[in-house]
């Protein structure tokens, strides 16, 4: 199988996340597989982009080029790219299935199984992320047939973070946000004995899904290529949960469920059913029949706590064999006849889920016992399994990282005490460097003022450089500094579970819930605050090494330290290195919003060597209001691992690099592509261009002056935030405009963008009271009332985007919406074109991008 899928190269040196993510001229083609070979980089490419058909495994055959399938391109001509939900929500951007297809078909457990084996440890928990998402069945148990051993997959289940809701909901702590791994629940497992009739993980499906909407957690046999047989994933056991949005109209059952299913028959795979009747609240057993051999297999379970029950399909003829075995078992199981069920051709599926359903919702209130994947790793050990998270490398990094996290007791006075450089010293530098850099652009600055503000910005360093890295840094750099590159990589993940598990922010209002409660005609409201408390990251303990850096580096120009004496030069390369294995790292802090000079430099003319030959960069960024979806968008586009979810997405200006294949940079014009996402930036009116106002327009002017592709998220086609109009001033006045685009996502009424372009040009040009406020602010008098009254707007380039919501349903059950991935899509293939047809600015080297920092 991992020669037929092309993966055989990959059983030794694995097959990692940054060779998955590149660019290639494949990023920017709608294509189906032709070939077994494609299989794994069409399903890798499609679960990046969150399709719900990531699992088909359809193939076409090499078919001449007037018969092949044409991309699929927009229809639209106008400045509007509009995506139809209600047309486009069964719309398959990857359906040929009326191609023929080749001769050699491959079951999608076989695919997955394949991959898994042929991937490292970040990549196997990035498709696991990625799957669950998707709503898709989790890999928990891999077989690896060849070399006859198993393995818990609990490091690649350790990224799974779900939120649910409670009953009764709308009450304080009614949501609740945890890894699935370290939540407990009640495990209920579905298996099959030798023959059955009826589909388990149809039957899973159907338990799970609600009444208006079929959900197909689990692959089966109805599916496209489910029928066929699997090479390599019998002996696979998948787990999937049910969670509660907390009304009672939809949910299920009242309390997060865990169900797993086991793939291939009970008899070959005693290993893993005896682990899962030692983790199981129940179990159901599918068979059509249970003769001595099945019965003498099941008495071996006599004194299990578990509950057993069965689910049968007998043959005619069969029924008496069945109740004699039956009536044997139910004293050894502990059962009685209620414990059995019989499904057949002519039973009512709807009334037999709901059987199901209520034996479930049975055993889970009477007492049972309620298990965490970390206690189902525990189990597996215990029977022999190899767990994936007991290497040495992975180990000696947990080790590290809960020294470092034990002494967080309270998350103020360690901010205080081992964060030292992040205090008040270092908002005074922020506030003096802002400063000096107004003046830099003033028609006659005041050399007096500048050399007194230069002076107290080196009194500040000093302050600075007389501290020592505290304990925590000390240890958080040894861990960074490991030779190991996996044992760093692994440090790095330990570090964002466990900090997010020592130092969870109190809980405030979202940035929607003040804009909702806040009066129509109240003024402007105060900003100053941050919406939430900022959670401790590894982000905290980088600044305070790119402040080490600053203080040391500022004493160095100055000549009050000797370049030989310099302790924290090699800062900057250590953080690069965590950069280039795709680590999201700060350019500007969401406090200060100030950009470290000497930091970012460092860290870019690093890039300079390490790169060497290959180092032109395409900037691309996205900016906009709060909860837009902008940091899901990224990830979703390019496979990035920018912060999201409410409340917690960045709160300043992270960047993150992506590698673009050698065979395409030529084409392409670069050699990577410098992501930079921002936090959200305010929408509401301000009165006065108060500091918060002028924080925001800065940094958006520096984000998008840095760009070659800007794209701006908003919720409302009329709420613009006007630090991005501000932004758009300032550029227009120096002519460097980056190509930008114009996204609207998360609209509660599609309508409002209207059914035809001249409705929708009407709707553009109509004034808005944020795009007035602040335009007047830049050009008194100008005449300039909206958006396409501005220099740059060009109506004849499609600039405006409506992408879909993320879900079809109610979260947290709900699918992804198929459309919102075709949108991404679309949206990805469109900057890809700009940037190759050189629609954008022109492309910069690293010292280009030096240089910009500066002037900016």
């Amino acid at each position: 199988m991992l020669f037929l899928l092309g993966l055989e190269t990959y059983q030794t040196q694995k097959l990692s996340l940054q060779d998955a993510l590149q660019i290639s001229s494949d990023s920017m083609k709608n294509w189906a597989p032709q070939t077994p070979k494609d299989l794994p980089w069409n399903f890798l490419r499609k679960l990046q982009a969150l399709n719900a058909e990531a699992r088909n495994t359809t193939m076409v055959l090499d078919l001449p080029l007037d018969t092949r399938p044409v991309e699929k391109e927009s229809q639209m001509e106008e400045e509007i790219i509009y995506w139809d939900t209600a047309e486009d929500i069964s719309a398959d951007i990857y359906s040929f299935s009326e191609l023929p297809t080749p001769d050699t078909p491959v079951n999608p457990l076989d695919l997955l199984c394949a991959l898994l084996l042929s991937s490292d440890s970040f990549l196997q928990q990035e498709i696991v992320s990625k799957m669950s998402l998707c709503q898709f069945a989790l890999p928990l148990i891999l077989p690896d047939p060849e070399n006859h051993y198993h393995t818990f997959l609990l490091w690649a289940m350790r990224g799974t973070v779900r939120t649910w809701g409670s009953q009764p909901p709308r009450v304080v702590g009614s949501f609740r946000e945890d890894s699935m791994v370290l939540s407990r629940a009640p495990a209920f497992a579905f298996v099959r004995m030798e023959v059955s009739s009826n589909s388990k993980s149809q039957l899973l499906n159907d338990v799970l899904s609600p009444s208006h909407r079929q959900q197909d957690c689990f692959w089966h046999r109805d599916l496209n290529l489910g029928t066929n047989p699997r090479e390599i994933a019998d002996g696979l056991v998948e787990i999937s949960w049910f969670l509660p949005s907390g009304r009672e109209d939809l949910d299920i059952f009242p309390e997060p469920m865990a169900f797993l299913n086991l793939r291939g028959d009970i008899g070959s795979h005693w290993l893993q059913f005896k682990l899962l009747t030692e983790i199981s609240s129940a179990i159901f057993i599918l068979t059509d029949n249970i003769s001595k051999k099945e019965y003498k297999l099941l008495s071996s379970m006599k004194g299990s706590a578990t509950k057993y029950y069965f689910i049968l399909s007998p043959y005619r003829g069969k029924r008496n064999t069945n109740l004699r075995f039956l009536n044997r078992l139910i004293p050894v199981l502990k059962m009685d006849h209620s414990h059995v069920l019989v499904k057949v051709s002519s039973t009512d599926s709807v009334g037999f889920v709901r059987r199901v359903r209520a034996i479930v919702a049975h055993v889970t209130r009477s007492p049972c016992r309620r298990v965490s994947v970390e206690d189902m790793a525990n189990a597996a050990r215990k029977l022999g399994l190899k767990v994936d998270e007991d290497c040495e490398e992975c180990q000696r990094a947990k080790d590290r990282m809960e020294r470092i996290t034990r002494k967080i007791k309270d998350l103020d006075a360690y901010r205080r005490d081992e964060l030292r450089l992040q205090g008040e010293l270092w908002r005074k530098a922020a506030q003096v460097e802002k400063e000096l850099c107004q003046i830099q652009w003033a028609s006659d600055p005041p050399e007096k003022y500048r050399a007194e503000l230069r002076h107290r910005l080196l009194e500040l360093r000093m302050q600075q450089n007389d501290h020592d890295p505290s304990w925590g840094v000390q240890e958080f750099i040894s861990g960074i500094s490991s030779p190991s590159l996996g044992e760093k990589q692994y440090f790095l993940k330990w570090m964002e579970w466990g900090l997010a598990r020592v130092a969870q922010p109190r809980p405030r209002p979202s940035p929607e819930m003040i804009f909702t409660l806040r009066p129509k005609h109240c003024g402007a409201v105060d900003f100053s605050e941050p919406f939430w408390p900022e959670p401790l990251g590894v982000e905290h303990f980088l600044r305070e090494m790119g402040q080490f850096y600053e203080a040391e580096s500022c004493l160095v120009e100055a000549g009050k330290l000797p370049a030989g004496q310099r302790r924290f030069a090699h800062f900057p390369g250590l953080a690069l290195e965590l950069l280039l294995k795709g680590l999201p790292l700060e350019l500007i802090d969401g406090n200060t919003l100030s950009p470290p000079l000497r930091w970012v430099t460092g860290l870019l003319k690093e890039l300079h060597v390490r790169l060497e030959r290959r180092s032109r960069l395409v900037v691309l960024s996205a900016l906009g209001m709060p909860g837009t979806g902008k940091s899901t968008l990224l990830n979703t586009m390019f496979g990035l691992r920018f912060v999201t979810g409410r409340g917690r997405g960045p709160r300043g200006a992270f960047m993150q690099l992506i590698k673009v294949a050698e065979s395409f940079s030529q084409d392409l014009g670069c050699d990577h592509i410098l992501v930079i996402d921002s936090g959200g930036l305010i929408a509401g009116v301000r009165t006065e261009a108060g500091e918060r106002f002028e924080r925001e327009a800065s940094l958006a002017t520096l984000i998008m002056g840095l760009s070659n592709v800007t794209v701006v998220s908003l919720a409302e086609t009329r709420n613009i935030p006007p630090a991005i109009l501000h932004a758009f001033l300032r550029l227009e006045k120096t002519g460097h405009m980056p190509n930008y685009q114009f996204v609207y996502q998360n609209l509660h009424d599609v309508s409002a963008l209207g059914s035809k372009p001249r409705e929708r040009r009407q709707l553009l040009d109509q004034p808005s009271d944020v795009g007035r406020a602040t335009v007047q602010m830049e050009k008194q008098g100008d005449g300039i009332q909206t958006l396409a009254d501005l220099a740059f707007w060009d109506p004849e380039k499609q600039h405006i985007w409506h992408i879909p919501g993320l879900w079809h349903g109610v979260p947290p059950m709900a699918a992804v919406n198929l459309a919102y991935s075709e949108a991404i899509f679309e949206l990805k293939r469109c900057l890809l074109e700009n940037i190759r047809n050189g629609l954008s600015n022109q492309n910069k080297n690293i010292q280009q991008l030096i240089e910009l920092v500066r002037r900016l």
